[in-house]
C-alpha cells in the first residue's frame, strides 16, 4: 500500500483539503496503516488529479488563504477498491523501545524502570485514543480495526506489566554514575 492509496481511502469517505489529508495520514488515524511523509502527500494528490481519480476545487475564505478541497471521482473509487485486491505487503513494526530493551542488561535498573513506566504511559494514551476513536466511528469495519489495534496495545501493556520484573532483573544494579549516563 502506498501514499496514493491512502489519499484515495481518505477521500473515499468524503471531501478533504490537502492539509486534512496530510494530518490524517501523518499523525491521525490513517498513520496506523502506512508511513507517509509530509512531502509525499501533495505530489500524490497532484498525480491523482492528473489521472482524473480525484478532482479539486478552490474555496475562497474571507481573511484567510484559499483552500483546495479534493474529492474522489467514480474512477478514483473504482481504482481504490481495485487496489485492495492487490497482494498486501508485510506489516512493518519498528520500535526504539524494543531496541532499548534488547540492551537492558547493559543499562542501570533505574533507567530500565523509567523507560518501562514511560512506555506504560504512552500505551495508556494510545488505548484512550482507541476508545475515543471507537465512539467517533460507527462503521463495522472501523470498529473491527479499532478493536484489533486496541487488543494488540492492551496485550503489549499486559506483557510489560507481567514481565517487567524479569527485565529489571536483567539490568545492572544502579551505581552513582547511572545518572551521569542519562
Amino acid at each position: 500500500m502506498n501514499v496514493r492509496t491512502v489519499c484515495l481511502a481518505i477521500l473515499y469517505d468524503g471531501e478533504a483539503t490537502g492539509y486534512e489529508i496530510r494530518k490524517l495520514s501523518v499523525e491521525g488515524e490513517y498513520s496506523y496503516f502506512i508511513d507517509a511523509s509530509y512531502g509525499s502527500i501533495y505530489p500524490a494528490l497532484a498525480r491523482l488529479e492528473q489521472e482524473r481519480l480525484v478532482t479539486s476545487r478552490v474555496e475562497v475564505q474571507e481573511g484567510k488563504p484559499a483552500k483546495k478541497i479534493y474529492s474522489i471521482t467514480p474512477a478514483g473509487r473504482s481504482a481504490f477498491i481495485q487496489s485492495l485486491f492487490e497482494k498486501l505487503g508485510e506489516d512493518e513494526y519498528r520500535s526504539e523501545f524494543l531496541l532499548f530493551l534488547r540492551f537492558a542488561s547493559e543499562l542501570p535498573q533505574s533507567l530500565v524502570e523509567q523507560r518501562l513506566a514511560e512506555r506504560i504511559v504512552e500505551v495508556d494514551a494510545t488505548l484512550a485514543d482507541f476508545d475515543r476513536l471507537k465512539k467517533e466511528h460507527t462503521h463495522p469495519g472501523d470498529a473491527w480495526v479499532i478493536d484489533y489495534g486496541r487488543t494488540c496495545m492492551q496485550a503489549a501493556r499486559d506483557y510489560i506489566h507481567a514481565h517487567r520484573g524479569k527485565l529489571i532483573a536483567l539490568a545492572r544494579p544502579d551505581t552513582g554514575d547511572a545518572a551521569a549516563a542519562e
